[in-house]
């Protein structure tokens, strides 16, 4: 990691913070590499959440442009390579990740939204999909999956802003809360009270899950549940429900 992104891990719940207020944290090369690097760094702590948010007024403004002056084509490839690195590190996170967003979420910033597990949105945020009006091409997969094939040519082919409510209309965030910070806490610490173990078993049955039919999906939650059965932490959760010491 570097100075771009901050990871704190206490208590369960990652802290995971997008640090370049001074840049309304703009997405560039290093914080790509510091992304991945923070979700790496998760992965192997004792974290049972991770709450996604950004330093000062603005969750993310997108690309950083101006670090591709001078650049040639295969120097923004690589570049391109790097957030999609980042983004799927989110997304492949063992355990939930909640982004919390406001202020001005474009771009860059979209992506790494859709690739948490679900998002909370303060009601000062708005989103823009703004790649192709840059002349390049962005945004074009987990903003369809989320939000449907229509709506996301819409949003891209436009450049329309989006408000808070109504990208939650869209399901493109989840909720519009009047404390993101309070909102976000209560919601980790909901998370982090529960078996690990379930979570990250329930969290893969979904992800993948969503990728099939649901003949496959039941397959896929089958063997989810024997798993967790072989595991044998499930029966604390059984123990703690029905009030019994074990």
């Amino acid at each position: 990691m570097n100075e771009r992104v901050t990871l704190d891990v206490t208590e369960g719940i990652a802290r995971v913070e997008l640090a370049r207020p001074s840049a309304r944290n703009a997405v560039d090369l290093a914080m790509c590499h510091a992304l991945k690097e923070a979700f790496d760094a998760v992965d192997v702590s004792d974290a049972r959440v991770v709450l996604l948010s950004g330093a000062g007024p603005v969750f993310c403004a997108g690309a950083d442009l101006k670090e591709r002056t001078g650049k040639d084509a295969a120097w923004v490839r690589r570049r391109r390579v790097a957030s999609f690195a980042a983004y799927a590190a989110i997304e492949a996170c063992r355990c939930p990740v909640v982004a919390l967003v406001h202020g001005t979420v474009v771009g860059s910033g979209g992506e790494i939204t859709l690739a948490a597990d679900f998002a909370l949105a303060a009601s000062d945020t708005v989103f823009r999909f703004p790649e192709p009006h840059w002349g390049t091409v962005g945004a074009t997969q987990r903003l369809q999956r989320a939000i449907g094939k229509r709506r996301a040519k819409e949003l891209l082919f436009t450049n329309t802003p989006l408000s808070a409510a109504d990208a939650a209309a869209l399901g493109l965030v989840n909720r519009v809360v009047p404390d993101l910070a309070a909102a976000g806490t209560e919601v980790a610490t909901a998370i982090a009270a529960a078996p690990p173990g379930a979570i990250a078993l329930t969290k893969r049955a979904v992800d993948l899950g969503s990728e099939t039919d649901l003949d496959r999906g039941i397959r896929i939650e089958m063997s989810a549940i024997e798993q967790n059965l072989a595991d044998g932490s499930w029966r604390d959760g059984v123990a703690r429900f029905t009030g019994e010491a074990r």
